[in-house]
């Protein structure tokens, strides 16, 4: 991982996605409140995050990060704590 993704990882700590994310929803990324993540709204703060990155995280290969999606992420380590 590259020095800016750390970074940007600590931005979205800050921005309380990590505090969001999970069984309380996925936080304030989900800017149409569909209760999932898109690359798009991830890569809004997190712009270094690459397709293959995304990928990894989603698990069932939907496009989006859902709750469950995003705790398997953030216990990964792909996804602040």
């Amino acid at each position: 991982m590259t020095k800016p993704v750390l970074a940007t990882l600590s931005t979205i700590a800050l921005l309380g996605f990590a505090a969001g994310a999970g069984a309380q929803g996925v936080g304030a990324l989900d800017a149409n409140g569909d209760g999932v993540l898109t690359i798009d709204e991830v890569q809004l703060v997190m712009t270094e995050l690459t397709a293959e990155e995304f990928a990894a995280m989603d698990i069932n290969g939907d496009g989006a990060l859902d709750g469950a999606e995003v705790d398997a992420a953030r216990e990964a380590g792909l996804l602040p704590a």
